[in-house]
């Protein structure tokens, strides 16, 4: 038979109920309130430039390390150093190769001239000086002798050191070397079958050799001993 819930339990029902929905009132507003933040912030960031963000990280970087210089000053550390002992060895290269990259850029072929100067500098900043040699010499010879003017006497009689001529010679037989393995003209082969009329045909014949090659291969070698079919 059918009884009815008490009072006290269906008023603690109620109880219940009336904080549920208090609670989820509550939330919404919460929801709404966070949506309209965010609302206003998007707002704000479409208004600013499209690369504030990435500058708005450069100041942030560069007040961090102007503290970061400011404290190992105080402390009499090059925070040069200090700096390096928190990057890993593998960070430190990529930082190294972006640095040299960043003094020496290559913007590409733009004329002889400039092509020229680049490897030129390339090459000097290889070939590196004994500056230990060229300090002795300088307090040797002296400031007015060592730099040589109109005046200078005995400016022919110098001699260059015979390990130095050799160091530039190893560097331009490497250039040549070097310069050797560049050439994209491809030596001419004696030996190679001689399957075409033109330097359009060999290139031709070489595509096909290439796409269908390993499929004739068979066919040649009976052609050649007489036993194809």
């Amino acid at each position: 038979m059918f009884q009815p819930a008490s009072t006290s339990t269906s008023a603690m029902s109620k109880e219940d109920k009336i904080k549920k929905l208090r609670e989820l009132t509550a939330k919404r507003q919460d929801a709404c309130k966070q949506n309209h933040q965010e609302v206003v912030a998007e707002d704000k960031r479409r208004a600013l430039p499209t690369n504030w963000e990435h500058k708005r990280r450069r100041l942030e970087w560069e007040e961090k390390d102007d503290q970061f210089k400011q404290d190992c000053e105080s402390k009499g550390h090059d925070h040069r150093r200090m700096r390096l002992l928190e990057v890993g060895a593998e960070t430190a290269d990529k930082l190294d190769t972006r640095r040299r990259r960043k003094a020496n850029p290559d913007t590409g072929f733009a004329t002889f001239e400039a092509a020229s100067s680049r490897k030129y500098q390339t090459l000097c900043r290889q070939l590196k000086p004994d500056m230990r040699a060229y300090a002795e010499e300088k307090a040797r010879m002296g400031e007015d002798r060592f730099y040589p003017t109109s005046s200078t006497l005995g400016v022919a009689d110098r001699k260059d050191d015979p390990q130095a001529v050799e160091r530039m010679s190893q560097d331009v037989k490497q250039q040549v070397e070097k310069r050797k393995k560049y050439s994209r003209r491809r030596a001419f082969d004696e030996d190679a079958d001689v399957d075409y009329i033109n330097d359009q045909n060999m290139r031709y014949n070489r595509k096909l050799e290439r796409a269908f090659g390993h499929y004739t291969a068979e066919i040649k070698q009976n052609l050649e001993r007489g036993t194809a079919i």
